[in-house]
């Protein structure tokens, strides 16, 4: 089992690359091994990030917010009733 981590380990940075492809539509694109693409011609790259930054999905996390380790998980608003909610072990509240 450990075998079989540590070969994962070492052939993933081999796996993880960028790879150029094309879309239905013929615009060359980037594929990023966390599951992001960016278009390759500088413009339209630049007009879907115009586009992307509209929606809130796409912003991290607001200041003062808690939450999203590594980009996982929800923003946690101050004033939510899981904010600073402490241990959830009963022994230690």
């Amino acid at each position: 089992m450990f075998a079989a981590g540590m070969l994962l380990l070492v052939a993933s940075p081999a796996v993880a690359q960028t790879i150029e492809a094309t879309t239905v539509n013929g615009d060359k694109v980037l594929l990023y091994p966390n599951g992001r693409w960016e278009y390759v011609n500088q413009q339209k790259a630049a007009e879907a990030r115009k586009v992307a930054e509209q929606y809130p999905e796409n912003q991290g996390c607001p200041p003062g917010a808690q939450g999203r380790l590594f980009g996982i998980g929800r923003c946690v608003m101050p004033g939510d009733k899981d904010y600073n909610r402490g241990t959830l072990n009963p022994a230690r509240r």
